[in-house]
């Protein structure tokens, strides 16, 4: 009897020690990129009232933290400037050290399928550079798929060191972008791959956002099932996007919005409210810089233009920057355009550009600024083209032009200086104009540096989104 005792009371404290014994979420791990030159947090589990020691091993200094009575606790650690790999060991009734730690810049790589291509889909860019894709100065962390009906506390995944078997895995656009920071900065950095082919943006958006604006919620509730990814208010978000709040970030890159062309009316202000949800949720007020949407043969007329047209006015949201990539698509039926190596630089120069400071580097297309009407000519004025503007072909293409009936025909274009003038000599008083406006468009017209000239149209009239037949 007295050895059953025993023997309980053994099992007991066991069991008690295995309870009490530190925790960490997934994201808080060996190999992890921690944001330099910045206050992070480094949290977990433990039993309520236990003592957590945190040592950081870039500067020997040790933090405290005293779980709480929900068994959660949380240190705010200080990071130095860019390097490592470095060591950080926390105590308590059990001990955990996290080697190979990086500090660096982090950035949160989102959206649906394009960003998430890879080699995985045999995507030749990815397999064609990953026999070179060894780089310690460069770690991945995958975020398994899932979702959740409420925000959750983890997620599934791990950080990994970049190698030429953890890169075929990777999204083709977060490598590439990674790699151009890297090599033009030369900090480590850490890469949060949270995307899911598929998904319209409002199972990225935390579900207050859509039921408080009339226009997101109408959008949302026309979204129709699918057997392949979710579509719920919110579902990925809880279970992919609010785990890593605590986590600092640089920024994030996105390329999303092929699921939302039917409610292009609605995606302005879902998108922003998405992108100041994540922010305040996160504490921090991140460069969100994203792609526009290809050209591709959507079934309705022009809602691959109206969901562009949506993403541009949204590029006027503070701190959000847009590529713009009509020339880099070699099918419009893919959906899944190829060339994700281009897409990635045009990313990476606009945070080299906006983010840290190498202001000499083109990084902006050519937006509609204003025009002006004499007699059967339309002159339109650009930003982003102090350089001149210039067209790969001898036409220029793209450019239409409407009187009053608004029956748009196509327009003869010329170039003067940083000015186009458009015109058609079957309409005697032209009054709007549209360039690149439907589902298809991959017009030649540039900027001096290469960057192509972003959709516009100078009317507010209806536009046709019948089924094409």
């Amino acid at each position: 009897m007295k050895k059953t005792f025993i023997g309980i009371c053994l099992f007991l404290s066991l069991s008690v020690n295995l309870t009490a014994a530190i925790r960490l979420p997934n994201i808080i791990g060996s190999h992890m990129v921690l944001q330099q030159k910045s206050t992070v947090k480094i949290w977990g589990w433990a039993a309520p009232a236990e003592k957590v020691i945190i040592k950081t091993s870039w500067d020997n200094k040790t933090y405290e933290a005293t779980t709480s009575n929900g068994a959660k606790w949380v240190s705010n650690i200080q990071t130095p400037t860019a390097g490592g790999p470095y060591q950080i060991t926390i105590s308590a009734s059990n001990i955990i050290v996290l080697e190979d730690v990086l500090i660096g810049e982090v950035w949160v790589c989102g959206g649906q399928s394009n960003m998430e291509w890879s080699g995985d889909q045999s995507l030749k860019e990815t397999l064609d550079e990953a026999p070179n894709a060894t780089n310690t100065s460069i770690h991945f962390f995958y975020v398994a798929k899932s979702t959740s009906d409420f925000p959750q506390d983890n997620l599934e995944g791990k950080w990994m060191v970049c190698s030429p078997e953890e890169m075929k895995h990777f999204s083709a656009i977060g490598y590439f972008f990674g790699k151009n920071l890297n090599q033009t900065l030369h900090y480590p950095i850490g890469l949060i791959n949270s995307n899911w082919g598929g998904t319209p943006a409002e199972t990225w958006t935390p579900e207050y956002v859509i039921n408080n604006v009339a226009i997101i919620k109408k959008g949302a509730d026309s979204l129709t099932a699918a057997d392949e990814w979710p579509h719920i208010t919110s579902k990925a978000y809880n279970a992919m996007i609010f785990p890593l709040t605590n986590y600092s970030i640089a920024g994030v890159i996105w390329y999303q919005g092929e699921s939302n062309t039917n409610t292009h009316f609605a995606y302005e202000k879902l998108f922003t409210g998405m992108i100041d949800a994540w922010r305040h949720h996160w504490n921090q007020n991140f460069p969100f810089y994203f792609v526009q949407i290809a050209p591709f043969t959507y079934g309705n007329k022009n809602v691959g233009a109206l969901l562009r047209e949506a993403q541009t006015k949204a590029a006027n949201h503070n701190g959000t920057g847009m590529v713009v990539i009509t020339d880099l698509i070699p099918d419009t039926t893919n959906i899944h355009p190829t060339r994700k190596i281009e897409v990635a630089k045009r990313l990476s120069d606009l945070t080299l550009n906006k983010t840290y400071g190498y202001t000499t580097i083109p990084c902006q297309s050519p937006i509609y600024q204003s025009h002006t009407i004499d007699k059967d000519k339309i002159s339109i004025q650009f930003n982003n083209a102090d350089n001149g503007l210039m067209a790969k072909g001898d036409i220029i293409t793209s450019f239409e032009i409407a009187s009053e009936d608004k029956i748009f025909l196509p327009a003869q274009a010329k170039i003067i200086g940083n000015t186009i003038v458009v015109s058609n000599k079957n309409i005697k008083n032209p009054v709007a104009v549209r360039f690149a406006f439907n589902n298809t468009a991959m017009p030649n017209l540039f900027n001096k540096e290469g960057l192509p000239v972003n959709l516009f149209r100078t009317d507010n009239w209806e536009v046709n989104t019948a089924p094409i037949k």
